[in-house]
Protein backbone atom coordinates (compact mmCIF):
# COMPACT_ATOMS: atom_id res chain seq x y z
CA UNK A 1 0.00 0.00 0.00
CA UNK A 2 1.47 3.33 -0.96
CA UNK A 3 2.13 5.93 2.15
CA UNK A 4 -0.65 7.80 1.15
CA UNK A 5 -3.16 5.66 1.64
CA UNK A 6 -0.74 4.37 5.04
CA UNK A 7 -1.48 7.75 5.97
CA UNK A 8 -5.87 7.33 4.86
CA UNK A 9 -6.51 4.06 6.34
CA UNK A 10 -4.45 4.94 9.71
CA UNK A 11 -6.51 8.17 9.69
CA UNK A 12 -10.09 6.21 8.61
CA UNK A 13 -9.32 4.05 11.99
CA UNK A 14 -9.08 7.24 14.24
CA UNK A 15 -11.76 8.84 12.82
CA UNK A 16 -14.08 5.06 13.47
CA UNK A 17 -13.17 4.80 16.64
CA UNK A 18 -13.71 8.56 17.47
CA UNK A 19 -16.99 8.66 15.87
CA UNK A 20 -18.76 5.00 15.25
CA UNK A 21 -16.94 2.71 17.99
CA UNK A 22 -19.14 2.32 21.55
CA UNK A 23 -17.81 -0.16 24.14
CA UNK A 24 -21.80 -0.84 25.17
CA UNK A 25 -24.09 -3.79 25.14
CA UNK A 26 -26.38 -4.11 22.31
CA UNK A 27 -28.80 -6.05 19.74
CA UNK A 28 -27.42 -6.41 16.76
CA UNK A 29 -29.09 -6.81 13.26
CA UNK A 30 -28.17 -10.57 13.49
CA UNK A 31 -30.32 -10.51 16.51
CA UNK A 32 -26.71 -11.32 18.72
CA UNK A 33 -26.03 -9.44 21.78
CA UNK A 34 -22.91 -7.93 21.88
CA UNK A 35 -20.74 -5.51 24.48
CA UNK A 36 -19.36 -3.43 21.17
CA UNK A 37 -21.21 -1.67 18.44
CA UNK A 38 -19.66 0.32 15.35
CA UNK A 39 -22.09 2.75 13.63
CA UNK A 40 -20.18 3.21 10.22
CA UNK A 41 -22.46 5.51 8.92
CA UNK A 42 -21.48 7.81 11.74
CA UNK A 43 -18.23 7.75 9.53
CA UNK A 44 -18.85 7.70 6.06
CA UNK A 45 -21.44 10.76 6.43
CA UNK A 46 -18.73 12.84 7.52
CA UNK A 47 -17.01 14.73 4.32
CA UNK A 48 -13.43 13.26 5.90
CA UNK A 49 -15.06 9.83 6.61
CA UNK A 50 -16.57 9.56 2.53
CA UNK A 51 -13.61 10.73 0.93
CA UNK A 52 -11.44 8.16 3.32
CA UNK A 53 -13.87 5.05 2.92
CA UNK A 54 -13.70 6.32 -0.67
CA UNK A 55 -10.43 6.06 -1.00
CA UNK A 56 -9.61 2.66 0.61
CA UNK A 57 -12.25 0.78 -0.62
CA UNK A 58 -11.60 1.91 -4.08
CA UNK A 59 -8.02 0.86 -3.81
CA UNK A 60 -9.20 -2.47 -2.02
CA UNK A 61 -11.23 -3.35 -5.12
CA UNK A 62 -8.97 -2.33 -7.88
CA UNK A 63 -6.70 -4.41 -6.03
CA UNK A 64 -8.76 -7.40 -5.65
CA UNK A 65 -11.63 -6.90 -8.33
CA UNK A 66 -9.85 -5.25 -10.91
CA UNK A 67 -12.62 -6.01 -13.57
CA UNK A 68 -15.18 -4.54 -11.17
CA UNK A 69 -17.48 -1.96 -13.18
CA UNK A 70 -19.47 -0.87 -10.31
CA UNK A 71 -19.98 -1.04 -6.57
CA UNK A 72 -23.05 -1.47 -4.10
CA UNK A 73 -24.98 -3.58 -1.48
CA UNK A 74 -27.97 -3.68 0.84
CA UNK A 75 -29.15 -0.42 1.95
CA UNK A 76 -28.55 1.46 4.61
CA UNK A 77 -25.05 0.66 4.90
CA UNK A 78 -23.54 0.24 1.67
CA UNK A 79 -25.24 3.49 0.18
CA UNK A 80 -22.61 5.74 1.48
CA UNK A 81 -20.15 3.61 1.29
CA UNK A 82 -20.86 2.54 -2.85
CA UNK A 83 -21.46 5.95 -3.46
CA UNK A 84 -18.04 7.25 -1.92
CA UNK A 85 -16.36 5.01 -4.11
CA UNK A 86 -18.41 6.03 -7.23
CA UNK A 87 -17.48 9.37 -6.45
CA UNK A 88 -13.54 8.32 -5.93
CA UNK A 89 -13.15 6.56 -9.25
CA UNK A 90 -14.85 9.18 -11.32
CA UNK A 91 -12.15 11.68 -9.77
CA UNK A 92 -9.54 9.38 -10.28
CA UNK A 93 -10.71 8.94 -13.91
CA UNK A 94 -11.69 5.52 -13.84
CA UNK A 95 -15.39 5.68 -13.05
CA UNK A 96 -17.12 2.56 -11.44
CA UNK A 97 -20.75 3.24 -11.30
CA UNK A 98 -22.92 2.65 -7.94
CA UNK A 99 -25.77 0.54 -7.34
CA UNK A 100 -27.91 -0.13 -4.02
CA UNK A 101 -29.65 -3.58 -3.25
CA UNK A 102 -33.22 -3.07 -1.70
CA UNK A 103 -34.38 -5.25 1.44
CA UNK A 104 -37.79 -5.35 -0.51
CA UNK A 105 -38.59 -5.00 -4.25
CA UNK A 106 -39.21 -1.82 -4.83
CA UNK A 107 -43.45 -1.27 -3.64
CA UNK A 108 -44.53 0.53 -6.99
CA UNK A 109 -43.64 1.30 -10.50
CA UNK A 110 -41.14 -1.62 -11.65
CA UNK A 111 -40.88 -3.48 -8.95
CA UNK A 112 -37.21 -3.10 -8.55
CA UNK A 113 -34.67 -4.87 -6.00
CA UNK A 114 -31.52 -3.08 -7.42
CA UNK A 115 -31.23 0.66 -8.14
CA UNK A 116 -28.78 1.92 -10.53
CA UNK A 117 -29.06 -1.77 -12.46
CA UNK A 118 -29.98 0.18 -15.75
CA UNK A 119 -26.33 1.48 -15.85
CA UNK A 120 -24.90 -2.05 -15.99
CA UNK A 121 -24.99 -4.79 -18.77
CA UNK A 122 -26.13 -7.97 -18.43
CA UNK A 123 -23.42 -10.04 -16.24
CA UNK A 124 -21.72 -6.76 -15.13
CA UNK A 125 -18.79 -7.84 -12.81
CA UNK A 126 -19.10 -6.31 -9.41
CA UNK A 127 -18.17 -5.84 -6.08
CA UNK A 128 -20.62 -6.23 -2.76
CA UNK A 129 -19.41 -3.42 -0.46
CA UNK A 130 -20.99 -3.80 3.07
CA UNK A 131 -20.38 -1.52 6.16
CA UNK A 132 -19.81 -4.04 8.92
CA UNK A 133 -19.89 -7.70 8.84
CA UNK A 134 -20.94 -10.11 11.67
CA UNK A 135 -22.88 -13.43 10.34
CA UNK A 136 -22.08 -12.32 6.77
CA UNK A 137 -26.14 -12.41 6.28
CA UNK A 138 -26.67 -9.23 4.85
CA UNK A 139 -23.57 -9.33 2.76
CA UNK A 140 -24.52 -12.77 1.67
CA UNK A 141 -28.22 -11.03 0.70
CA UNK A 142 -26.66 -8.21 -1.49
CA UNK A 143 -24.69 -11.10 -3.11
CA UNK A 144 -27.28 -13.56 -3.90
CA UNK A 145 -29.96 -10.50 -4.89
CA UNK A 146 -27.07 -8.83 -7.70
CA UNK A 147 -26.43 -12.60 -9.11
CA UNK A 148 -30.39 -12.85 -9.48
CA UNK A 149 -30.33 -9.80 -11.11
CA UNK A 150 -27.64 -11.24 -13.64
CA UNK A 151 -24.52 -9.27 -12.34
CA UNK A 152 -21.00 -10.92 -11.59
CA UNK A 153 -20.02 -10.86 -8.18
CA UNK A 154 -16.20 -10.57 -7.97
CA UNK A 155 -16.11 -10.28 -4.10
CA UNK A 156 -17.06 -8.89 -1.06
CA UNK A 157 -15.29 -5.43 0.51
CA UNK A 158 -16.30 -4.50 3.98
CA UNK A 159 -14.62 -1.39 6.22
CA UNK A 160 -14.72 -4.04 9.25
CA UNK A 161 -15.51 -7.68 10.63
CA UNK A 162 -16.52 -8.27 13.75
CA UNK A 163 -14.85 -11.64 13.46
CA UNK A 164 -17.84 -13.13 14.64
CA UNK A 165 -18.16 -16.30 11.39
CA UNK A 166 -19.21 -13.53 8.95
CA UNK A 167 -15.87 -14.18 6.75
CA UNK A 168 -16.21 -18.02 7.22
CA UNK A 169 -20.05 -17.66 5.81
CA UNK A 170 -19.24 -15.63 2.96
CA UNK A 171 -16.04 -17.61 2.02
CA UNK A 172 -17.96 -21.14 2.58
CA UNK A 173 -20.52 -19.42 0.18
CA UNK A 174 -17.48 -19.22 -2.56
CA UNK A 175 -16.78 -15.56 -1.87
CA UNK A 176 -13.54 -13.24 -0.89
CA UNK A 177 -14.26 -10.82 1.79
CA UNK A 178 -11.37 -8.14 1.87
CA UNK A 179 -12.02 -5.75 5.15
CA UNK A 180 -10.05 -2.82 6.02
CA UNK A 181 -9.93 -3.67 9.42
CA UNK A 182 -11.43 -6.08 11.86
CA UNK A 183 -12.55 -6.69 15.93
CA UNK A 184 -8.62 -6.20 16.76
CA UNK A 185 -8.21 -2.83 15.55
CA UNK A 186 -10.80 -1.63 18.18
CA UNK A 187 -10.69 -4.31 20.76
CA UNK A 188 -7.28 -5.19 21.01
Amino acid sequence: MAEPLVRDRARLLEVLTQRSFERRRVVLSSGKESDFYIDCKRTALLAEGHYLIGRLLLEAIRRDAPSAVAAGGLTLGADPLASAVSLTSFLEGQPLHAFIVRKEPKGHGTGQWIEGLSALTAGAPVAIVEDVVTTGASTLKAIERAKLEGLTVLGAFALVDRLEGGREAVEAAGHRLTTLFTRKDFIP
